[in-house]
């Protein structure tokens, strides 16, 4: 398994154009991304988007981006769960369009445990548009909301990801909830 430093340099020469070294470290972090995606996919028996489907979505839309640049990784994660989440979405509004003619309604509520809570319906989709509000105001709740909702990550794997504490990620967390749930009550019926 490569340090944390080799992984630097593969996104340092990845970032200069170095495809290799991108698939270098997409191979390495390939098992924790599969992880992060069984674990927010467990409890969806019956869908057709599994972790592997979802892992390798995402690698194609890291690597189909010539502006995706990782400066270190948690750069790196941010941006694979971005790509998760973009994933994500999209499979719901497939499913959404091709159920009942896509008829949606409002969500109401966001789970304070994610473990597993990843939803592939309208909620998802209500929660993408909360989400984009969300980072119009304060990029970074948006992204501890990514990391956690659509990543799977820990307030506490967050914390050593981003370099700060515990409990600042959790009062992130906590405001992030907030907002995203006046957002989802706020929000018309669809």
């Amino acid at each position: 398994m490569a340090d944390t430093a080799e992984i630097t340099q593969w996104l340092d020469a990845a970032r200069d154009g170095d495809r290799g070294a991108l698939d270098r470290v997409l191979a390495t972090l390939y098992q924790e991304l599969h992880s992060m995606a069984r674990r927010q996919l467990a409890g969806q028996h019956g869908q057709t988007l599994d972790a592997t489907a979802l892992v390798h979505e995402a690698y194609l839309k890291l690597i189909g981006r010539n502006t995706a640049q990782f400066d270190d990784r948690a750069h790196f994660f941010a941006y694979a769960a971005s790509a998760m989440r973009s994933v994500v979405v999209d499979y719901a509004r497939q499913r959404m369009a091709q159920k009942r003619g896509g008829d949606l309604h409002r969500v109401t509520e966001l789970p304070e445990e994610v473990e597993g809570a990843l939803r592939l319906d309208e909620e998802t989709l209500g929660l993408d548009t909360a989400l984009t509000k969300l980072a119009g105001v304060d990029e970074r709740l948006a992204q501890v909301v990514e990391l956690r909702y659509f990543a799977g990550l820990s307030e506490l794997e967050i914390a050593a990801l981003l370099k700060r504490s515990e409990r600042s990620i959790r009062r992130d967390w906590q405001k992030a909830r907030l907002f995203l749930l006046a957002s989802l009550k706020d929000a018309p019926d669809q």
